[in-house]
Parts: C-alpha cells; sequence; structure tokens
C-alpha cells in the first residue's frame, strides 16, 4: 500500500488564492493572462404563482442590459462602461464592477417561458417567470372514514 501525502493547509491555500484574484475577476481585469467577466450578485425567491431573480445591476442603463430564454435558459447579460477619466484625478483604488457581464439560470419544467416579464427598479433587474398553472398547489382535502 502506498502511503499518501497529507497536505492539511492545501484547502486554505486554494482559498486565498481564489480570494486574491477575485478583485481581478469583479472589475473584467486581465488576471492570468486572461480577461475574465464579472458576475453580478443574483437573489431567486419563490412564491406560489412565480419565481423572481433579483440581480445587481446598479450604474448599468435598461439599454444596456439583455434578458434572454433559450432552451430552459434564463440569461442576463450587458456592460457597465469605464467612466471617462479625468486628467485631474489620480485613482488610488477601483473596486467597482466594470465590463461585460454574463448570468445564466436554468428554469424549472414548470415555469412559463412565455410570460416572463422584467424590470428596472433602483439598480436591481428584477426578472418575474410566472409558473404554470398545471404547476400551482392546490389543496385536496381529505375526508377520514
Amino acid at each position: 500500500m502506498n502511503p499518501i501525502n497529507w497536505e492539511p493547509f492545501r484547502d486554505f491555500e486554494e482559498f486565498f488564492n481564489r480570494m486574491s484574484s477575485a478583485p481581478a475577476r469583479r472589475r473584467g481585469e486581465v488576471n492570468g493572462g486572461q480577461l475574465v467577466r464579472w458576475s453580478p450578485a443574483a437573489d431567486i425567491s419563490e412564491t406560489d404563482r412565480e419565481y423572481v431573480v433579483r440581480a445587481e445591476l446598479p450604474g448599468v442603463p435598461r439599454s444596456d442590459v439583455k434578458v434572454t430564454i433559450e432552451d430552459g435558459v434564463l440569461t442576463l447579460s450587458g456592460e457597465r462602461h469605464f467612466e471617462k477619466e479625468d486628467k485631474t484625478e489620480r485613482v488610488h483604488r477601483l473596486e467597482r464592477f466594470q465590463g461585460s457581464f454574463t448570468r445564466s439560470f436554468s428554469l424549472p419544467d414548470c415555469a412559463d417561458a412565455s410570460a416572463i416579464t422584467a424590470e428596472s427598479k433602483d439598480g436591481t433587474l428584477i426578472v418575474h417567470i410566472p409558473k404554470l398553472e398545471s404547476a400551482k398547489p392546490k389543496a385536496i382535502e381529505v375526508k377520514v372514514a
């Protein structure tokens, strides 16, 4: 039997390596020779009538956001443009997300893809995904004999 080398801190090292490159991923910078896109944070919730996707997109105009549905996949994409550089200012730190983004979510079978709507409010993209009528829960009374 061959001995196995156990490296207890390997997972921590991988975690810290990922975290140290996270700002580059968020801003769409070159990281390790590759251009990496940022992804907006998104929350998904459900009611008895619909699913709701809320994506944080502050500073992204509605005209630069695209919502598509293809083969049961909802895709949010767009771009936050870089602000014009002011030659009188020196930038010390940039943490806001910039550049192109894409987020994709698989729709459940009970989603009514033909009735999906989207709105933009206070920097949040809100996508409403209604459920099909057949998927809505029904209360059934059980009689005890």
